[in-house]
């Protein structure tokens, strides 16, 4: 049976996959037409009910939850591994909501998080979650929501960080982060959706054997990163609740329906 799949070729995604869609385990008569995009593409996507299978904002799962239904591996989530809001300079929070945001996509989790910590900021500007940086920088935006390796790298250019919207939601509601997830189309057979899920897990087991070595499916789409970076990003984002949400992951997911009010 062949799938299509979609997910970004961010380290934490590349490494959970790469196994299953290179054939590195076996696959039960499964194949897959892979989609490498960024997030908030595979967002607007899923809006569409494009793909089979994809990866996910959880703000976006919200939206999409007559359709697509969210397995048990292969989530994005954890704790201290949030979003952070970043600036050329300190500014007082309070100023927030009068200021120029930039937010990676309107349907991410960075912005559901946003919203929720500064619900009066009205300002923001859509970019693409790798341009946040410069933005801020060139004074394009006052401040900016990153997320990804953007994390690692933004001291590295001057920037600081007036808070972390991960700690900000854990100190709210005592959760992990439910940054992203695997998401399937409800019309597909029960059957072939547990199978899928087994076969993430799987290739995921087959990724943690082998690390800290990283594959050149891993490095290859990495860009520009260092090795260095890729493991902090896949070991700030891939962890036991990537292998199983379990009733830990599935409360946080469901805290974030209830503050998303839906």
């Amino acid at each position: 049976m062949r799938l299509t799949l979609g997910f970004s070729p961010c380290p934490n995604d590349t490494f959970i996959f790469d196994a299953l869609v290179n054939q590195k385990i076996g696959t039960e008569g499964f194949s897959f037409d892979t989609k490498l995009e960024d997030v908030e593409t595979l967002n607007q996507w899923a809006l569409q009910g494009k793909l089979d299978i994809t990866k996910l904002s959880f703000a976006a799962g919200l939206k999409v939850a007559d359709r697509y239904k969210l397995l048990n591996s292969g989530s994005a989530l954890g704790r201290g591994c949030g979003p952070l809001l970043i600036a050329r300079k300190d500014i007082p929070l309070a100023a927030i909501k009068d200021l120029t945001i930039a937010i990676p996509g309107e349907n991410t989790t960075a912005n559901l998080l946003f919203s929720i910590a500064f619900p009066g900021a009205s300002q923001k500007k859509i970019m693409l979650f790798s341009e946040i940086e410069n933005a801020v920088l060139n004074g394009d935006v006052d401040a900016g929501v990153i997320i990804h390796e953007n994390r690692f790298t933004y001291q590295l250019k001057g920037l600081v960080k007036l808070i972390d919207l991960g700690e900000f939601w854990e100190a709210t509601t005592g959760q992990p982060i439910p940054l992203g997830g695997i998401f399937i189309r409800k019309d597909i057979p029960e059957a072939v959706q547990q199978k899928v899920d087994e076969l993430i897990h799987t290739s995921l087991e087959h990724a943690f054997a082998g690390y800290p070595a990283l594959s050149s499916y891993v490095t290859d789409h990495a860009q520009e990163m260092d090795e260095q970076v890729m493991r902090q990003h896949i070991d700030l984002y891939v962890n036991q609740f990537s292998l199983d949400l379990g009733e830990e992951g599935r409360i946080a997911v469901e805290k974030l329906k209830e503050m998303a009010g839906k």
